[in-house]
């Protein structure tokens, strides 16, 4: 349990909260690589800790990340022409470059001396892993960049579904990390066989336990913390034990178990303190394994144009309880609701926007839950009295080089030492 001072640390993220400010010294992700693909294409919004900004690729494709109001009467820029290498405003025709330089000001005569004295705020930007990166901390002691656990080379294809969530960024992360929650809410799209190993189908991932209560064990690490949910394989429980384990990626990021397809991450971004980013990634290293982008979000329930509208918003939410089947239920589905997103959505969503975790009663399967709280909070506290913020000090360990792992192994094997091979 937290008390109301402690749930506020933890959950805000939106002007001075130490927890938002502690988020703006690492990169951030403003959008997916593709909303951005063509030179002189469509601008992008993207709201990160309640700040709006504007992303686009000019003429000759550089990228720029604007504050999305223009400084002269505060019109949003993402109405803007984008053309002529640089974002041009509707309303008086006032065009900055991708780092912020007045380049035109249409409606004011003799302009050249007043543009030389004006510059919009435009933020430091990276591509990489499929995505596209901001930088909102100060400038004048700027995180180093670094690429993130799913691109271990700029080759690497990654597919990835996108889905605005109503609530606090704390709860989405939460379930991200709770690996006990997979074996009761999503047991109709991962169910129990005999397989070696979480084994991808067009429909499902077969796991080989039907252990429904996992023992959880942790191990803190300075990028944040990784642990293993151990159950009971359905083959060989005397000598043998399934392994799943959960790495943790301070402030944001969360390696989940893998299948024997590809692996799988999630960055749980807040929006502002209400909302909350989903974005959800599945990659492999070897070109012959992996999942592309259409079939990825079709086994997630998650399509543009079907499940999602074009801004990446869900058609069915709390609102229309997602619609949930209760005839399904009865010939055997577990909750009703299409898609592990949306089941997971359906159980954050009923929390409220900001969950009140001072009238929790939590288990041992919570140990994770209490470690992320615990940490976090923490982390925050310490960032507000002049400590680094977590995760920007040089790690001994670069985040393309962390793994989660799953499998059957023998109970003699230290998990502590598994990383995925597949």
């Amino acid at each position: 349990m937290l008390t109301e001072k402690q749930n506020n640390i933890l959950t805000r993220v939106e002007g001075d909260a130490p927890m938002g400010q502690l988020m703006r010294r690492h990169w951030l992700p403003a959008c997916l690589s593709d909303e951005v693909e063509l030179p002189d294409g469509t601008p992008v919004r993207s709201r990160l800790l309640g700040e709006d900004i504007v992303v686009f690729r000019d003429t000759n494709g550089k990228l720029g990340a604007l504050a999305e109001q223009c400084p002269h009467r505060k019109a949003s820029l993402a109405f803007g022409r984008n053309e002529e290498c640089g974002l041009r405003c509707l309303y008086h025709g006032w065009k900055f470059s991708v780092d912020g330089t007045v380049m035109d000001m249409a409606s004011e005569p003799n302009s050249e001396r007043k543009m030389k004295t004006i510059k919009h705020k435009a933020y430091p930007i990276e591509e990489s892993g499929g995505f596209i990166w901001v930088y909102l901390g100060p400038e004048d002691n700027i995180t180093e960049f670094q690429p993130p656990a799913w691109a271990p080379s700029p080759d690497v294809k990654t597919s990835v579904v996108k889905i605005q969530v109503k609530c606090n960024w704390a709860q989405v992360l939460e379930g991200s990390i709770d690996s006990a929650h997979s074996s009761s809410l999503h047991s109709t799209n991962m169910p129990s066989a005999e397989v070696e190993g979480s084994t991808a189908t067009s429909d499902a991932w077969l796991r080989p336990s039907k252990d429904k209560s996992p023992k959880l064990e942790i191990e803190m690490t300075d990028y944040g913390f990784h642990y293993a949910a151990l159950r009971k394989p359905i083959k060989n429980d005397d000598t043998n034990v399934y392994v799943r384990t959960t790495v943790f990626i301070a402030p944001f990021t969360v390696l989940i178990p893998p299948n024997n397809q590809y692996k799988l991450a999630q960055i749980l971004f807040p929006i502002d303190d209400y909302n909350t980013m989903f974005y959800w990634v599945a990659w492999h290293p070897d070109a012959t394994k992996g999942i592309t982008q259409d079939e990825w979000r079709k086994f997630c329930a998650a399509e543009v144009g079907k499940e999602l509208d074009d801004n990446y918003q869900k058609k069915l939410d709390i609102s229309n309880w997602y619609n949930q089947d209760r005839e399904a239920m009865k010939k055997g589905d577990f909750t009703g609701i299409k898609g592990i997103p949306a089941q997971d959505m359906a159980m954050w969503e009923s929390m409220g926007r900001i969950a009140d975790r001072g009238k929790e009663i939590l288990g041992s399967s919570d140990l994770s839950i209490v470690k992320f709280r615990n940490l976090m909070i923490k982390a925050a506290e310490d960032f507000n009295n002049g400590s680094s913020a977590i995760g920007t000090k040089k790690s001994a360990v670069a985040h393309t080089q962390l793994s989660s792992f799953e499998g059957i192994v023998s109970k003699s094997v230290d998990w502590r030492g598994l990383r995925d091979t597949v």
